[in-house]
């Protein structure tokens, strides 16, 4: 396989919608762009790989990992799994619409289904949101769990096994928004609503 392998994906265009609300809307027609060092498909089992500094674009939409898979079902469902290189993390970017904003995040393991329309980032997770170039909103946690449905998030802490003290606990900076002419009016795009699970019991 060529070591500089670019491809546009018909099984992948409609496999990762917009993750957040308010996402760029025109995300949504765009096709899923894909570069590796190499690529390798599965007809039987309908399962795609691609490994090495894998670059997928769609729309403002931008994912890096080390290794993604694509599984397709009977049904539709197509379940994306991202895995970085050890150590590392894979790292997701897209602007929010009509704003000069974006939406950024990390963790050691991703998993988009499109069916239910849900992503989860798990260990060491983050999402940030950058308001030009400078950081607004920042959340931490162990699990995060974004259903672009309902426009809500989830974050989870991790506790620490065996006893009743909490591990990593979920951290959120949550920058108040400068009032505009524009926010005034209403035309100001809300910021996705957060929901915090509790820690799990011991």
């Amino acid at each position: 396989m060529s070591k500089s392998l670019a491809l546009t994906l018909s099984l992948a265009t409609c496999m990762l919608t917009p993750w957040f609300a308010q996402a760029e809307k025109a995300d949504r027609q765009a096709p899923m762009n894909i570069e590796a060092d190499s690529m390798r498909h599965q007809e039987t089992d309908q399962v795609t790989q691609f490994h090495g500094k894998v670059v997928a674009t769609k729309g403002t939409l931008v994912l890096r990992a080390a290794h993604v898979t694509v599984r397709q079902f009977p049904d539709g469902r197509q379940l994306a799994e991202l895995t970085p290189t050890p150590g590392e993390r894979v790292f997701f970017r897209q602007k929010r619409e009509g704003l000069d904003e974006f939406v950024e995040g990390e963790a050691e393991w991703a998993q988009y289904d499109s069916q239910a329309d849900v992503l989860t980032l798990k260990q060491r997770a983050e999402l940030r949101t950058l308001r030009g170039t400078q950081m607004a909103d920042r959340v931490q946690g162990n699990i995060i769990v974004f259903n672009n449905t309902t426009e809500t998030y989830t974050v989870d802490g991790q506790p620490r096994s065996g006893t009743s003290t909490p591990g990593q606990r979920v951290k959120a900076t949550l920058k108040p928004r400068e009032q505009s002419p524009a926010a005034n009016t209403g035309t100001t795009s809300p910021a996705p609503k957060l929901r915090t699970s509790p820690l799990p019991a011991q």
